[in-house]
């Protein structure tokens, strides 16, 4: 094996690496009374990528840690139904 053949193998390796990792869609987040959050984020479906989960949460800082009051998921299949998601343990 030559080392530009080395060198192909090596940068293919390493595009499937950086694309194993989830990204957002869309991230969007606006202050609510209180100085709580309102998040929304848009998320690629883990088997299909044309699918998507919608998560809304509600996040409130308490001390030096941020806390979930209360969240939402909705799971948008690619041929557009919905779904609610359960909670998470």
């Amino acid at each position: 094996m030559n080392l530009l053949n080395m060198f192909s193998i090596i940068r293919r390796v390493k595009v499937v690496k950086l694309n194993s990792t989830s990204q957002p869609k869309g991230r969007f987040s606006t202050r609510i009374n209180d100085g709580d959050y309102l998040n929304l984020t848009i998320w690629p479906g883990k088997t299909d990528p044309s699918a998507e989960v919608i998560v809304a949460q509600i996040r409130r800082r308490e001390g030096d840690t941020w806390e979930t009051v209360g969240r939402l998921a909705v799971y948008r299949s690619s041929d557009g139904s919905y779904t609610e998601l359960p909670d998470r343990k």
